[in-house]
């Protein structure tokens, strides 16, 4: 892995502040109405679920479409919030977005 796949990693990890349950609980819930009957591991958006896949390997297991959908989330996660993701309060939709993707605002980042 080269140097800035090494410093993606890192950073993914550190935008996505939700533990693989925390998120696929996430992504259930957020899928889980009357008429939806998915099957819990195609709950929620595809990108949640491929941050999902993602949590799930080791980096020396990474393909270049993951470090794609890593470069989106992180690059999603700062536009939204800025480079600093001290724990910060906003509108209930925005906040659902972030965690669909593994991102809650409300929580530290992880360390």
């Amino acid at each position: 892995m080269d140097d800035s796949a090494e410093r993606l990693w890192d950073e993914f990890h550190r935008v996505v502040n939700m533990s693989s349950r925390e998120l696929s609980e996430w992504l259930r819930t957020r899928s889980a109405a009357p008429e939806d009957e998915e099957y819990p591991d195609q709950a929620g958006p595809h990108l949640g679920r491929r941050v999902l896949e993602i949590l799930g390997k080791r980096k020396t297991d990474l393909l270049d479409d993951d470090l794609a959908v890593m470069r989106r989330v992180v690059d999603t996660v700062h536009g939204r919030r800025g480079d600093e993701l001290e724990p910060t309060a906003g509108e209930t939709h925005w906040r659902h977005r972030l965690m669909s993707i593994g991102h809650d605002p409300l929580k530290p980042p992880a360390s």
